[in-house]
């Protein structure tokens, strides 16, 4: 393979890749040194000359003339005869520069120096890919889907690189079909080997926090700040918003005329109920909101323990744990309080459900609690079948606890 051919070889990697010019040619000397280096043991006595636009190439070693018989190292001198064969007027002491030809490497060290080459190409796209990307963390990125796996969906953006949104960053109720644009935020970005692993999420609350950047002005402008964002992915977040204007309803801003700004964002999240609330540095009242759409009797703070306990009417305890807990679950991420729930003014005659432990298992026990029942009474008053819906309980396991619960009353 001549020289011309070799060069001419990679130029698909340079258009490809959009390699610059400098780029490439650093990549091609460090390459070629490295096979002279195999080939005689040192390369500084070489000098490589580069057009890759034109494919040129010139490879020149350096040596020293000596008398004949005194060569000791063969890649560093050459002796007086053989110098003159080259230029019949060289004298010892002289130096000499003869070009190799990649012929003179051998076959194999030349289909080495391909693979090599090649191998550098990828190395430095890959290494380029990794830096555009980390660089992008955090941010919303749009790809398409290629290949939809068990655990694992496999994106392709517009320029041909590879993102993967694995099964933990899928919105349960998402559905991916090859070919459908999907938007997330760039959560992690590594090097794995010399390939760059980039993970799309969506359940990230970096996430929303993005969708809230975008789809609302006042927040992309820096009028309204997001100042806490917690979410169980496809169900429900809370997003705590504030504004140093005076003039602006952070709230109202946010969710706009009937919803029109927020239902864009629902939409995206696979209808995720989202509440915006406002936030403030006063911890009472903050708890208060987070706890939102239940309404308040009474509130005991334990700042130092960061613990808060709740007090609500019966009817309004359901409303803060909410369905499966995310209510008060999210409320406490929101604020960093542990918040516990307690039925206000309970009636004489109901009875906790924690003095049934004897005859109920603690799990059915914390099951009812999830969903806020958790006196006698308040499951009493349930349908059954409703609460089949509502828990992860067997109907057979519900009959049973109410057929306990009524006995206590009955007693």
């Amino acid at each position: 393979m001549e020289n011309i051919d070799l060069i001419n070889s990679f130029s698909e990697f340079k258009d490809d890749k959009f390699i610059d010019r400098v780029t490439l040619m650093s990549i091609l000397e460090e390459v070629f040194r490295a096979a002279l280096k195999r080939k005689y043991g040192e390369d500084d006595n070489f000098d490589i000359i580069i057009n890759p636009d034109k494919g040129d190439l010139e490879i020149w070693r350096n040596r020293i003339v000596v008398n004949d018989g005194e060569v000791e190292d063969s890649n560093q001198e050459i002796s007086l005869t053989e110098a003159r064969q080259i230029e019949p007027d060289f004298e010892v002491g002289e130096d000499v520069s003869e070009e190799v030809k990649l012929a003179q490497l051998g076959r194999r060290a030349i289909l080495s120096l391909r693979q090599n080459l090649i191998a550098k190409i990828h190395e430095h796209d890959n290494t380029n890919i990794f830096k555009q990307f980390k660089d992008l963390e955090g941010e919303i990125y749009t790809a398409e889907v290629h290949h939809v796996r068990h655990k694992v969906v496999i994106l392709v953006d517009d320029d041909g690189n590879e993102l993967i949104i694995p099964k933990e960053h899928q919105i349960p109720r998402d559905f991916y079909r090859k070919g459908d644009s999907v938007r997330g935020v760039i959560h992690s970005v590594e090097l794995r080997g010399n390939k760059p692993s980039i993970i799309l999420s969506r359940t990230s609350p970096v996430f929303l926090e993005k969708l809230f950047e975008q789809e609302i002005p006042e927040v992309f402008d820096g009028l309204i700040n997001v100042k806490g964002c917690v979410r169980v992915p496809g169900e429900k977040a809370k997003v705590a918003v504030d504004t140093y204007d005076d003039r602006i309803d952070p709230v109202g801003a946010c969710v706009g005329m009937r919803g029109s700004r927020i239902h864009g964002i629902v939409r995206e999240l696979g209808n995720e109920n989202i509440d915006v609330i406002n936030f403030t540095n006063n911890i009472h009242l903050y708890i208060t909101r987070a706890l939102s759409p239940a309404k308040i009797v009474s509130l005991k703070l334990n700042e130092d323990k960061k613990t808060a306990e709740v007090s609500l009417k019966p009817e309004e305890v359901s409303k803060a744990i909410g369905r499966g807990g995310h209510n008060i679950r999210l409320a406490c991420q929101l604020t960093g309080y542990e918040i516990e729930v307690i039925r206000d003014g309970l009636a004489e005659e109901d009875v906790e459900l924690t003095e049934f432990t004897d005859e109920i298992d603690t799990w059915i026990i914390n099951e009812f609690k999830k969903i806020g029942l958790d006196t006698a009474r308040s499951i009493l008053e349930q349908d059954i079948q409703d609460l089949v819906r509502r828990t992860d309980l067997e109907e057979e396991t519900i009959v049973e606890v109410i057929r306990i619960l009524k006995e206590e009353f009955e007693d």
